[in-house]
């Protein structure tokens, strides 16, 4: 019974995740900065009686705001791979928070990684059977080929190689 359990247990666990170089303190920073030089150029056309660049001002400022905002929701997203010796369990879960759990035999398991010469890797995938399942897709290139280094080694430690 205690090998079942052994063979059970997960012996690699990953958390991917996007990174964002910009935190919370940054964005409030960049966006009192730019709100500022807005201002400031608005006022100076308000001055001079060309309100309407004034308006339009503020709109690229909201352009902005809107393109961080919707960068900042999708590092919302999340991979969770989980390896053991008799299960490989791929949790995806999107930025609106609904989630898909991909699992499959390690032992059918092929771990699929596709290369360019200048970037590094630019693709990786797990297939088993019919089912292709896309990895870490949001990741930088050097997040990319940590990932795949010890996830290779971990399905080869899984099946036994």
């Amino acid at each position: 019974m205690s090998e079942t359990i052994a063979a059970d247990e997960p012996f690699f666990r990953a958390l991917l995740k996007p990174h964002r170089s910009l935190g919370r303190t940054g964005f409030f920073i960049l966006m009192g900065v730019l709100g500022f030089g807005w201002l400031a150029t608005g006022i100076f056309f308000l001055v001079d009686g060309a309100w309407p660049v004034f308006g339009f001002c503020g709109l690229d400022m909201l352009g902005i705001y809107i393109a961080f905002r919707l960068n900042y929701r999708a590092a919302r997203a999340r991979e969770e791979v989980t390896l053991s010796r008799t299960l490989l369990d791929i949790r995806k879960t999107a930025p609106s928070g609904r989630s898909e759990t991909h699992s499959f035999n390690p032992f059918w398991t092929r771990f699929s990684v596709s290369r360019h010469s200048e970037i590094g890797i630019t693709r990786m995938s797990v297939t088993s059977r019919n089912e292709t399942v896309a990895i870490g897709s949001f990741l930088n290139p050097d997040d990319r080929e940590s990932f795949a280094k010890a996830f290779q080694r971990a399905l080869a430690t899984a099946k036994g190689r």
